[in-house]
């Protein structure tokens, strides 16, 4: 995939744009504002939260796997891609709240729910399944859980940057943070992370560090509980083993599945093996 490199944001791939277009847009509550939903698919209802500094592009390799047997309930979380922000203070039950409400006006069974988060969306998915009973929650790569974690120490941007030093520092970034394979930083990657970027307002990333998610997975009581992780996943680092102690702890008769060879953002950097993996674990 190519994007083009120009003194204006870069261009989504055609790819994206097109799976875009296939969606039907839903806007459900946000404080004063709006969340955006896009929806595919018909079939038993299947969530999926992006990760923080996101939107629902972290899963362009996930929805086209899903969404011929699926419905597909895929938003930009508050804050963060269309959607407007949660009143202050912000933090993941806030966000969570918002997400579970916006669920309930779109009609979705939550008993029949299979919801999945990535990263922060990891956190959140975990609050909300404190709200109600879900048919399975899987968490994909999330952070607080109060384990110890590797180092991630990105570049930031300044104003005076030309677009061309501004691709470069998302190229690192994905590199340092997201994906662990150089070759899997294409065009695309950096293009939906430039977008995704200029439209973050929650600043997600200090909430990973927290014990957010293991405070709601103590009361949380999904019927089933998934994990599945990048092997390589820079925010883990070389504490793999303390995530599946944690988890076997947690909840014995949860799945845990490593990806091999894949970073954090696995659902773009090994689709085939992941959507496999959630294919097993969600129907």
């Amino acid at each position: 995939m190519s994007c083009e490199r120009e003194d204006s944001p870069p261009r989504l791939p055609p790819e994206v744009a097109a799976l875009d277009a296939g969606a039907r847009r839903v806007d459900t509550a946000c404080g004063s504002g709006r969340m955006v939903w896009r929806v595919w698919g018909e079939g038993p209802p299947l969530a999926l939260l992006h990760g923080g500094y996101g939107s629902w592009m972290h899963w362009v390799r996930t929805i086209p796997a899903f969404m011929d047997k699926r419905t597909l309930y895929v938003p930009d979380l508050p804050g963060l891609g269309e959607s407007d922000e949660v009143p202050e203070p912000t933090s993941p039950d806030a966000i969570a709240r918002v997400v579970s409400d916006g669920l309930h006006d779109l009609g979705v069974d939550r008993q029949a729910l299979d919801l999945v988060g990535f990263s922060f969306g990891g956190i959140i998915a975990g609050c909300i399944a404190t709200f109600a009973p879900l048919r399975s929650l899987t968490l994909v790569g999330p952070g607080a859980l109060g384990l110890p974690r590797g180092e991630t120490d990105l570049l930031r941007e300044t104003p005076d940057m030309t677009p061309q030093e501004r691709w470069a520092i998302h190229r690192t970034n994905l590199g340092i943070l997201m994906l662990a394979d150089p070759d899997s930083i294409d065009d695309a990657a950096i293009a939906m992370q430039a977008a995704n970027v200029a439209r973050a307002r929650v600043k997600s990333r200090r909430f990973a560090a927290t014990t957010a998610l293991a405070e709601a997975l103590a009361t949380a009581q999904p019927k089933a509980l998934h994990w599945i992780w990048g092997e390589r996943d820079a925010v883990v680092g070389s504490h793999m083993a303390s995530r599946e102690a944690y988890a076997r702890a947690n909840r014995p008769d949860a799945t845990f599945t490593v990806i091999p060879g894949a970073g954090h953002w696995v659902p773009y950097e090994a689709p085939n093996a992941f959507n496999a993996a959630l294919g097993r674990v969600v129907g």
